[in-house]
């Protein structure tokens, strides 16, 4: 079964990342936080693909190809996410990979240190017997979507960014008849107060 795991992110550039963090740590200090935080999530899903026959990609906004194989490495695959909002983003990285084969696609951002490749394989698990699993995240939205299968509505008309996403996901959900499966709340880091939640997890190995 042919599996991908789509990793969203930013290329930190002061000024244009982690913007609401800029009042607490200036513009080059959330910058570095996103690079910190994409990082350390992209151990984490190097960790899991190590150990299973996994796909990783990296979408990206902001910074050339050549940038992103710079920073991250020429062993993965980086594409631009493209336009419109985080849902029509999000619909086209998962359809295109579905078109290209795959059976299990799941997405996560890069703001969530208590990820842990634990997490992510029960993620994938549970698309064995669920159309969709989701990430809850502590703010009302979620940390990572894995499909089974193709479901752009699922991402139409929602509040991104809102502590309504969640509920909106999974009434949707309801909706389109897909049964669904919740992981464990983690804590994103995206406002001052959430910093603190960025020193309770230790670097993945």
């Amino acid at each position: 079964m042919k599996k991908k795991l789509i990793l969203f992110t930013r290329y930190p550039v002061a000024g244009h990342t982690k913007t609401r963090l800029i009042p607490a740590l200036g513009a080059e200090g959330a910058a570095d936080l996103q690079r910190q935080m994409t990082e350390r999530t992209l151990r984490t899903a190097e960790n899991l693909a190590a150990e299973s026959q996994l796909e990783l990609e990296i979408r990206h906004a902001g910074g050339s190809g050549e940038q992103m194989k710079n920073w991250l490495g020429p062993h993965l695959i980086y594409r631009e996410q493209g336009a419109g909002d985080l849902g029509e983003k999000m619909s086209r990285a998962m359809t295109e990979a579905f078109q290209a084969g795959y059976h299990q696609v799941t997405v996560i951002g890069a703001d969530c240190p208590g990820l842990s490749p634990e997490i992510l394989a029960n993620g994938f698990s549970r698309l064995a017997d669920h159309s969709l699993v989701l990430g809850p995240a502590a703010d009302g939205g979620y940390y990572l979507l894995g499909l089974a299968r193709p479901c752009p509505g699922l991402f139409s008309n929602r509040s991104w960014g809102s502590n309504l996403l969640l509920s909106e996901t999974m009434t949707a959900a309801k909706k389109l008849a897909l049964k669904f499966y919740l992981l464990e709340e983690l804590a994103d880091v995206d406002r001052p107060e959430d910093l603190k939640h960025f020193g309770d997890y230790p670097y993945p190995e």
